[in-house]
């Protein structure tokens, strides 16, 4: 369903799986790290399923699928190392951003202050971004550096809602999976819901966000409620 958008102040996007396809990045850095542990690499389709919930529970379902103990902190405290040093090796190399949201993101920029909110540690998070070309138009990237900040919890959202200095009631939280929108719902704000991403299918259908086929229906939507000017649209 679509929310009253009138009120909206600020947009807040999730980054893997909501402006970029990552999958291709994330499953090269994991299958490095598993490599590393002279374990076997895993499909990419099944590292799409993984994506959403930050690093650790990467490795922790990527060790359960070779049969290696997820439980063993030392060995996971080093692959996570490890997994962070691939990543930053090649943030962007196998990745793409997804259709119009390049062109969604010049429409919104400087007319509503626009941010990244995501479950990859805030420098990781500031590497794909750079690579991927849309530092300019984001005015702030939280990542989720402890437990605490890890969507589905709301901190990242109400932090990023201070830091852009709006209300955490009139910002739009934008993602495609569960957390996203659990997120939002726990703040106390508007969520959109993205479906060309890793896991629309699996947030439940009684928290209602607004669906969204095609970046393009993010900036109708807000200028039809009067946040953006006509020659924004």
């Amino acid at each position: 369903m679509t929310p009253e958008l009138g009120h909206i102040d600020a947009v807040v996007f999730d980054l893997d799986g909501t402006l970029i396809d990552s999958a291709g990045d994330i499953a090269h850095a994991i299958n490095t790290t598993l490599a590393s542990v002279g374990l076997q690499p895993v499909d990419l389709a099944t590292v799409q399923g993984w994506i959403g919930n930050g690093p650790n529970a990467l490795i922790a379902s990527a060790l359960k699928a070779r049969g290696a103990d997820s439980t063993d902190l030392a060995l996971c405290e080093r692959l996570h190392q490890r997994f962070i040093e691939a990543s930053h090796a090649a943030p962007f190399d196998h990745g793409t951003v997804y259709p119009g949201v390049i062109e969604a993101l010049r429409r919104l920029h400087g007319q509503l202050p626009l941010a990244v909110v995501t479950n990859k540690p805030t420098p990781l998070a500031q590497a794909v971004i750079e690579a991927a070309g849309l530092q300019p138009y984001l005015l702030h990237v939280q990542g989720a550096d402890s437990a605490a900040q890890r969507k589905p919890l709301p901190l990242t959202l109400q932090t990023t809602a201070q830091a852009l200095g709006v209300p955490v009631a009139r910002v739009l939280m934008v993602g495609d999976a569960p957390p996203d929108v659990l997120a939002a719902q726990a703040a106390g704000c508007a969520a959109a819901l993205v479906g060309w991403g890793y896991g629309a299918h699996a947030v439940a259908p009684q928290l209602q966000p607004w669906r969204l086929d095609h970046p393009g229906q993010l900036t109708d939507g807000l200028h039809a409620a009067g946040r953006l000017p006509r020659t924004a649209r």
